[in-house]
């Protein structure tokens, strides 16, 4: 007993040594990183000189990050990442160079989330809008709007956490902002200074050719398809259902039930028996049957809609979604409602067949959504009819049995209590004998 606890004593101790030593890891996971490491790609053309800066976003006038280059320019960053549903990470390693000119390899980084920021040109007007819309007012007498140097606009923009004086030092990053301002402003020389006012008109146009520039070289699929091609679809007006027709001589066949072989002669014809006839012509019949339905195409149906849209409609509607989307991203709220209005009423783009196409479309959705809601009212009807009709026959019957039993007397209820199985009914007292 003692040997037999003792080598049971051992493999115990055995077995938890093994398991602790399974689950011991190898290596050690440092810590996790509060700032890990980011993954930008930088355009080739940018120089070293190129610092990434915080500058209010056209739109909303909060920070953003943007690239300011002094010599290709100033580029937004787009945020590219997997989908929560399949999370990805990266495995990133970097070489640095030290001051005798080696490149030295650091050591490899993980990081949690696949994140890439794409650095892509941004117009520089769209940066000095948010100074420009605040001489836009919507009250129905406005104030005059003045002339302002380019200091003045620039003053006049969100410098919270901003680096717009530090990017201003550089002079080819300062022509380039008055040069873009001046193509949507107007502009006058006062002694060796611009002095700049905000014109929609101009404005229109410069986001006009952007969004044209955007709809030709073809809009993203999810864009295309929701906005373009689904707000431009008609309903169905009629499903229709189309075959090919069969040559004159397959329907004489048809209709006749039968078919005479063209090469037999009157003769031999004539010479065959009743029966002998109807097989046959059973036969070609099947047979006729059969290679009408493989030289002509299959039954198919048709879906007609109420109207289609031209090729002049889609590109219209392209280009009124391309512009959205450039107001809706880089134009202030104030403005981009400006902006649509006049762009409805713009010389240079005629939106009228696309207004009067958007103005029949909706009509044509309206009537067919009130024929479906009459529809489905007129089946919801019948069904409660017919269930209105159900519940009145079960209530006349409820009412007719309680009639019944109120008019028994007490004797026959307590003959139906009798329990009458094994016994003889009373007919059968009164049968023929046999």
């Amino acid at each position: 007993m003692a040997r037999t606890r003792s080598k049971g004593g051992a493999t115990a101790s055995a077995a938890k040594s093994s398991s602790s030593a399974s689950t011991t890891s190898r290596y050690t996971l440092p810590a996790a990183n509060e700032n890990p490491e980011k993954l930008f790609v930088l355009p080739e053309r940018a120089s070293s000189e190129a610092r990434v800066v915080s500058l209010p976003n056209p739109r909303t006038s909060k920070p953003a990050r943007y690239l300011v280059c002094p010599t290709s320019g100033i580029y937004e960053f787009t945020k590219v990442s997997a989908p929560r549903t399949s999370p990805r990470s990266w495995l990133l390693e970097g070489t640095s160079t030290g001051k005798d000119g080696d490149k030295k390899t650091t050591e490899a980084q993980i990081t949690k989330s696949a994140e890439l920021y794409v650095a892509s040109s941004i117009d520089p007007v769209f940066l000095v809008l948010p100074a420009l819309a605040a001489q836009v007012s919507t009250k129905a007498d406005p104030p005059k709007r003045m002339f302002l140097s380019s200091d003045d606009h620039f003053e006049s923009l969100p410098q919270e956490d901003s680096h717009m004086s530090e990017i201003l030092r550089w002079e080819a990053t300062r022509k380039l902002l008055e040069a873009r301002m001046a193509a949507a402003c107007d502009t006058v020389e006062a002694g060796d200074e611009s002095m700049f006012r905000l014109n929609e008109d101009k404005l229109v146009e410069v986001v006009l050719a952007k969004a044209k520039r955007l709809s030709e070289a073809g809009l993203p699929k999810s864009l295309r398809e929701k906005f373009v091609t689904k707000a431009l679809e008609a309903p169905v007006s009629s499903v229709r259902s189309t075959q090919a027709k069969p040559t004159p001589s397959e329907q004489s066949n048809t209709e006749s039930g039968v078919s005479t072989p063209q090469n037999e002669s009157a003769d031999s014809q004539s010479s065959v028996s009743t029966v002998d006839t109807a097989a046959s012509s059973i036969s070609a019949a099947s047979t006729a049957a059969t290679s009408v339905a493989d030289e002509t195409e299959a039954t198919a149906n048709e879906v007609t809609t109420a109207m289609q849209a031209s090729p002049e409609i889609v590109n219209l509607q392209s280009l009124k979604i391309a512009f959205n989307f450039i107001c809706s991203r880089y134009v202030p709220p104030i403005l981009a409602t400006i902006l649509k209005e006049k762009l409805s009423s713009q010389k240079t783009m005629d939106m009228a067949p696309l207004e009067e196409y958007t103005t029949r479309l909706a009509k044509l959705r309206q009537e067919a959504t009130l024929a479906r809601s009459a529809s489905d009212f007129s089946r919801k009807r019948n069904r409660d009819e017919e269930d209105e009709e159900r519940a009145e026959k079960r209530r006349k019957k409820e009412e007719e049995e309680k009639r019944k039993k109120a008019n028994e007397s007490r004797g026959v209820r307590d003959l139906k209590k009798v329990n009458v199985s094994g016994m003889k009914k009373m007919s059968d007292f009164f049968k023929k004998k046999t």
